[in-house]
């Protein structure tokens, strides 16, 4: 993974310094399915891009999705409640995408997991520093606009496989974590390639 990291943090930092609108961050997305190795990359190149003397700020989708209510027995189909109800999508951009490209400090809803509960959080950004948005599904219509610079980690379905099951504990045992990437995740992530294609809409592929 590190020369993959090193040639897109050099990329990023040109980006960055040639950008033509100087009173904003550079807003960089993170895209890519389940177990594709999002989190990873994102922590490697953050630690590559400070080499370079940038400022570093980072968001992870997942920090901001809804309550279980909202995204669970909802009447839709599983996989409609992960595509269209899993993040609140017009909130995102209205408290996350839209203002960073206005204001350096951000009033931003945060989903804490054990709880199932929501907080408001104040969030400083700096105007002088890349941006890095790590989650699913970021070029979606409503969201794709407001970044500056997208990367799609593209990883085989083996693989990502492989990670999710054996990762996903909290969804119980082997075969109910089968089940439900079978009837949520997988066909909202299928959904997702079928009619969006981030693989051609993304700036830049990182293939795995």
């Amino acid at each position: 993974m590190n020369r993959k990291v090193n040639e897109t943090a050099e990329t990023l930092y040109a980006q960055f310094t040639n950008r033509s609108t100087k009173n904003r961050p550079l807003i960089v997305g993170i895209d890519g399915l389940g177990g594709a190795g999002k989190t990873s990359f994102i922590a490697e190149l953050s630690r590559e891009l400070k080499g370079y003397n940038c400022e570093i700020d980072m968001f992870h989708l997942d920090d901001h999705i809804v309550e279980r209510n909202k995204r669970y027995q909802t009447g839709y189909e599983e996989w409609y409640e992960y595509y269209y109800l899993q993040w609140d999508i017009e909130g995102l951009k209205s408290n996350l995408l839209q203002p960073l490209h206005i204001r350096d400090q951000l009033n931003l809803p945060h989903y804490e997991k054990s709880t199932d509960v929501i907080s408001t959080r104040q969030v400083d950004v700096l105007k002088d520093s890349i941006v890095l948005i790590e989650g699913i599904f970021l070029q979606r219509k409503e969201w794709k606009c407001f970044f500056d610079f997208v990367i799609f980690l593209n990883c085989p379905f083996e693989l990502r496989r492989e990670r999710v099951l054996r990762r996903d504990s909290y969804l119980g045992e082997y075969q109910a974590r089968l089940k439900k990437y079978k009837d949520r995740y997988w066909l909202g992530e299928q959904y997702y390639m079928e009619t969006v294609n981030p693989l051609s809409t993304a700036d830049l592929v990182v293939n795995y």
